[in-house]
């Protein structure tokens, strides 16, 4: 069987949909050795891609950025699926193309676009939101990365059950609570950080309710402020939008700046260290498809205070401390009790580490695979 991949993530391997096609990319050939595995990749791209599969330029008009994606999804995808003679296109994020030479299959990651208005608040984002529904009707089969996504897509989408799949993630062996006595003392340097801290890694978008993010340390900084501040990494917005939430201005204005930490982006290979040294791992997200950092930091051997949703109590189990996700005074309660309970720390290590071994990224690319053959 031949199956065409769209690479236009691989460009961007920080995202989640990034790692998400990297890592399935990686696996797939293991899982179906006997595939012939390409990977639609925009032309002048000059990155790396796992054995197993080989690349397919794809020639794209000299457009704005937006309109570039725009082409390669709709236009210049199908077109290569067409010259490589693909048996199976698939899609590993949300833009099908309206047309295509062979059966589509899409991972519909979450349905933030609908689900939350000023994700679609400019007239583009309008205009590629509904592109992508008209387009879905079309599709094989819909992968999605958890059952309370699928709960969602089936009740927005109004699709029939037999055509949508919740096939979960997995986490990277990378992830480990294992120390790496180099790696971490190269990470602790690096980014200057304390010797035990509060760990936050994630986005800045208005669902990551960094607002709540910040509100448990009004509530927590005077009994572990000092010993465990709040390390916030990633990289962080030019101020709040609509969209996005600077914690840098509340953190002043809420007077808790001498105990919030921001640290910037974190390179990849340096994740695993910076998880493996926080004393705890706080995530108070609105709404999320899956979660992976909760399932990384789950894996160093981190506990994890977090929001009680339906994708985070789907994935972590009883491995989480999960409160509502605007009960600041909760999270703070649940964060120092972490802290300086050590039994209850060491439970939900413990807890984490066994929750997390049950994800992994050959099951996902396994499943992943059946779901291809089957349509």
């Amino acid at each position: 069987m031949r199956v065409l991949i769209s690479g236009w993530f691989l460009q961007y391997p920080a995202t989640g949909t990034g790692q998400y096609a990297w890592e399935l990319l990686r696996h797939l050939p293991q899982a179906r050795p006997n595939w012939t595995i390409g990977v639609a990749v925009p032309e002048g791209w000059s990155g790396s891609l796992p054995g197993g599969v080989a690349p397919v330029g794809v020639r794209s008009p000299r457009l704005p950025q937006d309109f570039q994606k725009l082409w390669f999804e709709q236009i210049a995808l199908p077109r290569a699926a067409a010259r490589w003679r693909a048996d199976r296109l698939f899609v590993p994020y949300w833009a099908p193309p309206l047309r295509a030479p062979a059966p589509v299959i899409v991972t519909v990651h979450d349905l933030i676009p609908l689900l939350f208005p000023e994700y679609r608040a400019s007239v583009g984002a309008r205009l590629y939101t509904a592109l992508v529904l008209a387009a879905t009707p079309s599709v094989a089969h819909i992968l999605t990365d958890s059952e309370a996504s699928r709960r969602d897509i089936l009740q927005r989408l109004r699709l029939s059950p037999e055509r949508v799949t919740a096939v979960p993630l997995g986490v990277s062996e990378r992830f480990t609570p294992r120390p790496d006595p180099i790696l971490d003392v190269r990470v602790r340097t690096r980014y200057d950080l304390p010797p035990a801290y509060v760990l936050y890694l994630g986005g800045f978008d208005r669902r990551k309710n960094i607002e709540t993010l910040l509100a448990v340390y009004t509530w927590a900084q005077d009994a572990i402020g000092d010993n465990f501040p709040l390390v916030i990494a990633g990289r962080l917005p030019e101020g709040s939008s609509r969209l996005f939430v600077d914690p840098r201005p509340l953190a002043r204005a809420w007077g808790i700046e001498d105990v919030v930490r921001t640290i910037g982006p974190v390179a990849e290979e340096d994740k695993p260290a910076l998880y493996r040294g926080a004393s705890a791992f706080l995530y108070p997200s609105r709404y999320e498809g899956f979660g992976l950092p909760v399932l990384e930091a789950m894996a160093c051997g981190v506990p994890v205070v977090a929001s009680e949703i339906p994708a985070l109590v789907e994935l972590v189990g009883d491995a989480a401390y999960l409160l509502p996700p605007d009960d600041a005074r909760a999270m703070a309660g649940a964060l120092i009790s972490v802290l300086v309970d050590f039994h209850l720390g060491q439970t939900l290590r413990e807890r984490g580490i066994r929750r997390a071994a049950a994800f992994t990224w050959i099951a996902c690319a396994r499943r992943t695979a059946e779901i291809i053959e089957g349509v």
